[in-house]
C-alpha cells in the first residue's frame, strides 16, 4: 500500500463511516424520486420535489439546472451529502439519459458503489445496461432498487432472471413482494422473516414491520389467504434455488442484493437504506501511477472529476469537484496540483446539497468537496498534499463525439462572451470544440455524444452568457486524432467530404462521414496513423 503510515483515532472513525455512491437508471425509472426520499429519510430536506414536467410547480432537489426543472429530466451530475444512523453519506445522482451517460461515466469514478433503479414492469433497459457495463468495469458492487411495485409489475422472477440475463451478474432478493399495482401488498423480508405491510395513499415516511412467521395462520387477515399462500411457494422457491447472499460476492461486483419498493410513496426505501449501509463497505483504495493508495493514509489526495460553471448565477463562478481518497482535508491546506506542476491553497473549499452550498471547514477520503476553479483545473486531475512525494491517478476516459454542427454567434460584437462561454462549457467535459485550421473562434465545430446536448449548449449559452447562437448540422460521424503530428497536413490525400481540423490543445484531428472514408485515408496515406482518442 502506498502512504505510509495509517492515520490514528477519529480521523479513521471519520472515514470508517463515510459511504459514497451514485444511483444510476434508465430514463423514468425512478432514480432521481429515490435520491429525494433518501434525503428525506436522512433529514436533509423536509419535502422532496416531484419531477413530472415543465409545468409542475416543485422540482427536484437534485436537479438545480434551469433546463432541468423545465424539461424534468437530470441532464447534470449532482453531489449531495447527508448524515444517517452514524453514517456519512455522499450521494452522486446521475443523468438518467443516454446523451448525458458522459458526465455519468466520470460520476462513477468518484463512487464505491452503485445503486441501480429499475422500473417493474420494464425491467432492464437500454441505457441501464451501458452503465452496468461502466460499474462492471470498475468491479463497483452494484445494488438493485425495483422502482413503482405499487403499480402493474413484471414477473418478479422474471425481474431477477432478466437481470442475470441481461447483465450477467447473479441477484440475491433481499426483500420479496406481495403482489404489485392495485393487489401490492408490501414486502417479505428475508432476513429478519417479517411482513412489512403497504398502505396505498399513504405517502407514510415510515412502515411498522410486523414479525409474523409465514406458516402463521393470521397471515391471511393481513395480506390475504390467497397472498399468503403465493408468498409460502415463492419463499420456498427462492429458499431452495436462488443465489445465497455472499458479502465476498457482492463487493466484487458479482452478486446484486435486490429489493423491492417504491419511492414515490416512500415505501421499502428507508429497509433499503438500512441494508445498504450495512453491506457498503467505508471508502475504497485507489489506483496510482505509483501503485495503490489507502484511503486510511495520513496524506491528503484527490482527483477533479467533475467541472461546472455558473452554479450560482449571482456568483458568475466555475467549481472543480473533487473526490478525496485518502487522508484528511483541512481548510487553507497548502496542496500539490500534480498537472500544473505548482503549489496552491483551495479556497472557499464548499460542499453541495445541489446547487445549496455551505464552506467545509474539514473533509475525509469519500468525501465529494467543490472549490473555486479560476481556470486552472481540467477533468481528471490528482490534488495531494503539499510535501508528500506527488502521485497521479489514473486518468478519466474520454469520448468520442458522434455528432457534430457549426456553431456561431449571431452578435458578433458579443465575441468575447462567445469565446468565454464555449471554452467553459467545453472544459466540464459535455462537449468539445474544434477549429478549422487558420480561423478564428467566431465560428468553431461542436461534437457531442448525444444531440440533446446541443439544445443544452444553446439554453445554457442564452441563459448564462447571454448569447444567441446558431446551429448548423454537419454530416460526419466518426472523429480521428492524428497521432504523428509531424505528417505535412497538406500533403494528405483524402475524400472531398472529410475535413481537418484542430481542437483546443492544438492537435490535429479528422472528420469522416463514414467509415468507408477512413479505410480510404489510411491506404491511400502510409504514413498517417489514426487514433479514436485525443491527448
Amino acid at each position: 500500500m502506498f502512504g505510509g503510515a495509517i492515520l490514528a483515532g477519529n480521523n479513521q472513525k471519520e472515514i470508517d463511516k463515510r459511504r459514497t455512491f451514485a444511483i444510476i437508471s434508465h430514463p423514468d425509472a425512478g432514480k432521481t424520486t429515490l435520491t429525494e426520499k433518501l434525503l428525506l429519510y436522512g433529514g436533509a430536506i423536509a419535502l422532496a420535489g416531484s419531477v413530472k414536467g415543465k409545468k409542475t410547480a416543485k422540482h427536484a432537489v437534485s436537479d438545480w439546472m434551469e433546463i432541468e426543472k423545465q424539461r424534468g429530466i437530470s441532464v447534470t451530475s449532482s453531489v449531495m451529502q447527508f448524515q444517517y444512523d452514524g453514517y456519512c453519506i455522499n450521494i452522486l445522482d446521475t443523468p438518467g439519459h443516454q446523451d448525458f451517460s458522459e458526465d455519468t461515466y466520470r460520476t462513477l469514478m468518484a463512487a464505491d458503489s452503485a445503486v441501480m433503479v429499475i422500473d417493474a414492469s420494464k425491467g432492464v433497459e437500454a441505457q441501464t445496461r451501458k452503465l452496468f457495463k461502466v460499474c462492471m468495469l470498475r468491479h463497483i458492487p452494484v445494488f438493485t432498487f425495483i422502482n413503482k411495485m405499487d403499480r402493474e409489475a413484471k414477473d418478479s422472477f422474471d425481474l431477477l432472471a432478466d437481470i442475470e440475463t441481461e447483465l450477467g451478474i447473479e441477484t440475491c432478493p433481499i426483500n420479496w413482494p406481495i403482489g404489485s399495482g392495485k393487489e401490492f401488498k408490501g414486502v417479505y423480508d428475508r432476513i429478519r422473516k417479517e411482513i412489512i405491510s403497504f398502505t396505498p395513499g399513504s405517502g407514510q415516511r415510515e412502515v411498522e414491520a410486523t414479525s409474523i412467521d409465514l406458516a402463521d395462520a393470521g397471515l391471511d387477515a393481513l395480506i390475504g389467504a390467497d397472498k399468503r399462500g403465493k408468498l409460502v411457494e415463492e419463499i420456498e422457491l427462492l429458499d431452495g434455488a436462488s443465489h445465497e447472499f455472499d458479502m465476498e460476492l457482492v463487493r466484487a461486483g458479482q452478486l446484486s442484493p435486490v429489493f423491492f419498493g417504491s419511492a414515490l410513496t416512500n415505501f421499502g426505501v428507508e429497509p433499503f437504506l438500512k441494508e445498504f449501509l450495512r453491506m457498503t463497505t467505508s471508502p475504497l483504495p485507489r489506483e496510482t501511477d505509483s501503485g495503490t493508495i489507502d484511503p486510511f493514509s495520513p496524506y491528503f489526495t484527490a482527483f477533479v472529476f467533475k467541472i461546472q460553471a455558473n452554479m450560482n448565477k449571482a456568483h458568475r463562478d466555475r467549481v472543480a469537484f473533487m473526490r478525496i481518497c485518502s487522508g484528511k482535508f483541512e481548510k487553507g491546506m497548502d496542496v500539490y496540483h500534480v498537472q500544473e506542476n505548482k503549489r496552491m491553497r483551495l479556497s472557499q473549499p464548499q460542499q453541495l446539497m445541489a446547487q445549496d452550498r455551505s464552506i467545509v471547514d474539514e473533509a475525509y477520503a469519500g468525501d465529494i468537496i467543490s472549490v473555486f476553479d479560476p481556470g486552472v483545473f481540467s477533468i481528471g486531475d490528482t490534488i495531494c498534499e503539499a510535501g508528500m512525494e506527488p502521485i497521479a491517478f489514473q486518468g478519466i476516459p474520454t469520448f468520442a463525439p458522434e455528432h457534430f454542427a457549426r456553431l456561431r454567434q449571431v452578435d458578433t460584437l458579443k465575441r468575447k462572451q462567445f469565446i468565454k462561454g464555449t471554452t467553459q462549457i467545453a472544459q466540464e467535459g459535455a462537449i468539445q470544440i474544434f477549429q478549422e485550421p487558420g480561423k478564428g473562434m467566431e465560428e468553431v465545430i461542436v461534437g457531442v455524444v448525444g444531440v440533446l446536448q446541443f439544445d443544452v449548449l444553446e439554453h445554457r449559452l442564452n441563459n448564462e452568457y447571454n448569447i444567441d447562437i446558431r446551429l448548423e448540422g454537419l454530416p460526419y460521424q466518426y472523429i480521428r486524432w492524428i497521432e504523428n503530428e509531424e505528417i505535412d497536413l497538406s500533403s494528405l490525400q483524402l475524400t472531398s467530404d472529410t475535413k481537418i481540423i484542430q481542437d483546443l490543445k492544438g492537435n490535429h484531428l479528422l472528420l469522416f462521414t463514414n467509415e468507408w472514408n477512413i479505410t480510404w485515408a489510411v491506404d491511400h496515406n502510409k504514413e498517417l496513423r489514426l487514433s479514436e482518442s485525443g491527448r
